[in-house]
């Protein structure tokens, strides 16, 4: 694999961590705003609300800008965002400088999942982008509770200060790493817009939002399933959310791998391999060791799914990959929303603390459930394709194609034909050849 995806990994290295940090450090965060969790807790919608409003529209703007320096300019906007949120003086301010860091999530992933796809062949580009995503993932694995940690220690802060030089570091490795990628001649906004036509775009984001959105179910109310319902102490759920992290950054890879040689089965795969183990989770919460294993294979089977999908809508969007690439961030974090609103929802009607798995393995069969319908309307679309795309020139007219069973070899009548008697046609030529015209002398009709 190329070294530029290396300067992509850790820019997603950055970002994983500011997203996912913030939920580790909420206690720190009000206690020094003087505000309570559930108001600290807007700093964790504003980012998400960041995250969805910026992808199409930092995107669009810079439809236009060579891909590099999109990726650089995106690296600025969040390493400035998360330096001024460090030194935040204020809830509303901080509340800001959290929707300022999230601007530039979606148009980042989506600018670095086309670069790298560019960067490799055909066959690998699923791979070469689930090596970016990497980044994304070890986050959960190293950057969110080394960040957690540091917070209880030193301060939050610190943490954001942390983020922040890894942003310089991103910079610094994507101006010198990776190279220049143009965008195409004629790429306009509109260009891109024309994506959005295609019905298996549409078909993609709405797999990512139902699909992943059982995954985020589950996830987001993990703590108190491990507390409340498996028995573990408060202390060791750090690790266990490590562990569903290592999940993650072994579904990215096989994801991408499954992707590259198995792009319609695998994702069937992915999807129902998700259903079934959060409809297992409602079983084996009462366990530790069950409860351990499980979580390890939802964040698994969660990612498998990811960069199936961003290379899946890449491939659908034709030429215009660069604002639907970015859209499949915003699916990301709705998926992320509905996820956790539906199974909040769940809890409060008394359903208990494992009901967000039954939530979950019901979103992940109704994303199942479009991926199907997806490979079913594609078929029909190509079935309708084919007579056209298989038309012989002989079989064009003015207008329109005719059948193939209407069509008939051209009869060439002789001038030698005599008057009153059937005309003779001449002897079928030999394929390839165009039969010889007559430019001997024409005799004199005979009367009948």
């Amino acid at each position: 694999m190329p070294i530029a995806l290396l300067a992509l990994a850790i820019g997603a290295f950055g970002i994983g961590t500011t997203e996912f940090v913030m939920m580790g450090v909420l206690p720190e965060v009000a206690a020094d705003l003087g505000i309570s969790i559930p108001a600290a807790g807007h700093m964790i919608t504003a980012y998400a609300l960041g995250v969805v409003v910026g992808a199409p529209l930092l995107t669009a703007v810079a439809v236009r800008l060579p891909r590099k320096t999109m990726l650089l300019a995106m690296m600025g906007v969040f390493t400035a965002g998360n330096a001024l949120f460090a030194l935040a003086p204020s809830h509303e301010l901080g509340v800001a400088f959290r929707f300022l860091a999230g601007l530039p999530h979606g148009a980042f992933f989506g600018a670095g999942a086309v670069v790298a796809a560019n960067l490799v062949g055909t066959r690998q580009r699923a791979k070469a982008v689930s090596m970016m995503f990497l980044g994304l993932t070890l986050a959960n694995v190293v950057g969110v509770p080394g960040g957690t940690l540091l917070a209880q220690q030193v301060g939050w802060r610190a943490t954001f200060a942390v983020v922040a030089a890894i942003g310089l570091v991103a910079l610094a490795s994507i101006a010198k790493l990776v190279p220049r990628q143009p965008q195409p001649a004629k790429s306009s906004l509109r260009g891109e817009m024309t994506a959005f036509r295609r019905p298996q775009v549409w078909f993609a984001l709405a797999i990512v939002t139902f699909g992943l959105g059982g995954g985020f179910a589950s996830l987001s109310y993990v703590a108190p399933m491990l507390t409340e319902v498996a028995g573990y102490q408060a202390a060791s759920v750090t690790l266990l959310l490590s562990l569903a992290g290592v999940g993650m950054t072994v579904g990215n890879v096989v994801g991408g791998r499954l992707a590259d040689r198995f792009p319609t089965s695998g994702l069937y795969g992915a999807l129902s391999a998700l259903a079934i183990v959060l409809a297992t989770f409602t079983v084996t919460a009462d366990s530790k060791v069950g409860a351990a294993v499980t979580i390890f294979l939802v964040g698994m089977t969660s990612f498998m799914v990811g960069p199936m999908m961003q290379a899946r809508v890449m491939e659908k969007a034709g030429g215009a990959q660069s604002m639907v690439s970015a859209a499949v961030q915003s699916a990301f974090n709705i998926a992320n929303s509905i996820g956790a609103y539906l199974g909040g929802l769940a809890i409060a009607g008394g359903f208990g603390l494992v009901s967000p798995n039954v939530v979950g393995a019901t979103l992940a069969v109704v994303g199942l459930s479009l991926a199907l319908l997806s490979r079913a309307v594609e078929r029909r679309s190509e079935a309708r394709a084919t007579p056209e795309d298989t038309a012989t020139p002989d079989a064009v007219t003015s207008g329109g194609s005719a059948p193939a069973e209407h069509t008939v070899s051209p009869r060439t009548e002789t001038p030698d034909a005599v008057i009153g008697a059937e005309p003779v046609a001449d002897p079928e030529p030999l394929p390839g050849l165009d039969p010889e015209p007559h430019t001997g002398p024409r005799p004199e009709p005979v009367a009948a």
